[in-house]
């Protein structure tokens, strides 16, 4: 049978209101009740029932984290520090892939409407932005670089300025030809015309003009992809001597097509990828990287969430989290 909140009381020999004030983590609890309730629910086992806490409360005490696909490292690392942020106030994050298509997008909002979620961190891909604004009543955080509605709340990195930024690096250590390897422009991903903007950005003012003739189109956004498009413009003639990655994954896919061709990296082609994968710091050679501060995203998403749970009806507030260049072996070292 299952345990009981009046078993828990039983067993610690306190009130079932102590117990219920214990699980419902209220403030006024006396560390040494606390204690002594917390170690009477580990030895018996006990688990919340969470609909009667919801009839209760009209929480449930779960998030939804909704991106397209948990297989992108990114996403991954994202998923874990939300969890870990989730999980520091006291609430349980529920992770959704939507695979970027619109009806499983819907799915995941309507998992709110339902009560099955107390609100949902979004990043969209296919669902129409402008929809998401028609709710007010609707705890709603979007991640990511597509432009939010005046009424929900964003969080998202400068990644023009990342761009600019990681193309200025390339240009003072003396390149001069620095390509962009990214999925085309026509894509409906947000960040692929954000990033291409700073790396247009980088280049004004410099010696080095942008050469559009170096922009390296992909198919999709795996190693392969990146391998594959680099190969292609290699073995045709195209040279350059610098190349800003729209992800880590590319990254890699075009320091393994370069090198399979005698390339050296970084004496002939300096490459940054995006992201900071765990994985970059050892890649052969290691891999330079724009790294969002995940954790700060996290921090920024779960805490304007939880104020919306919470009651909070103000108007959309737009966060921008950091982001800095990390240098590994993939770029030689800056000039001082």
């Amino acid at each position: 049978m299952a345990v009981r909140l009046v078993d828990v009381a039983a067993h610690a020999g306190v009130s079932m209101k102590t117990v219920s004030n214990v699980v419902n983590d209220h403030p006024h609890v006396s560390a040494t009740m606390r204690a002594k309730v917390q170690q009477a629910i580990d030895e018996l086992g006990y688990r919340p029932n969470l609909s009667a806490r919801q009839l209760v409360t009209g929480r449930t005490g779960v998030i939804a984290i909704a991106l397209p696909h948990l297989d992108v490292p990114y996403f991954a690392e994202l998923c874990s520090a939300v969890a870990h942020q989730a999980k520091s106030l006291g609430l349980r994050a529920m992770i959704e892939q939507t695979m970027g298509e619109e009806d499983q997008e819907r799915a995941v909002l309507s998992e709110r409407e339902l009560g099955l979620v107390d609100g949902v961190i979004f990043h969209p891909v296919a669902v129409r932005i402008a929809e998401l604004g028609l709710r007010p009543d609707f705890p709603l955080v979007l991640v990511g670089e597509t432009p939010p509605p005046d009424s929900v709340d964003h969080v998202m990195i400068d990644n023009e300025t990342a761009a600019a930024d990681a193309v200025r690096s390339l240009l003072r250590s003396g390149r001069t030809r620095i390509g962009y390897l990214s999925r085309p422009r026509t894509s409906k991903v947000a960040s692929v015309e954000r990033r291409h903007a700073g790396y247009r950005a980088g280049h004004r003012g410099s010696p080095a003009k942008m050469d559009p003739k170096l922009f390296l189109a992909t198919q999709g956004f795996r190693s392969g992809d990146g391998e594959a498009a680099v190969a292609a413009a290699w073995d045709a003639g195209m040279r350059f001597d610098g190349l800003l990655c729209h992800d880590d994954s590319l990254a890699i896919g075009a320091i393994r097509a370069l090198t399979a061709r005698g390339v050296r990296i970084p004496e002939d082609v300096a490459i940054i990828g995006w992201d900071d994968d765990r994985v970059s710091a050892h890649t052969v050679p290691s891999l330079t990287s724009v790294s969002p501060d995940k954790a700060e995203v996290a921090r920024l998403a779960v805490a304007m969430l939880e104020e919306r749970i919470a009651g909070f009806s103000g108007p959309g507030r737009h966060r921008t989290a950091p982001a800095r260049l990390v240098q590994r072996e993939s770029t030689p070292p800056l000039p001082a």
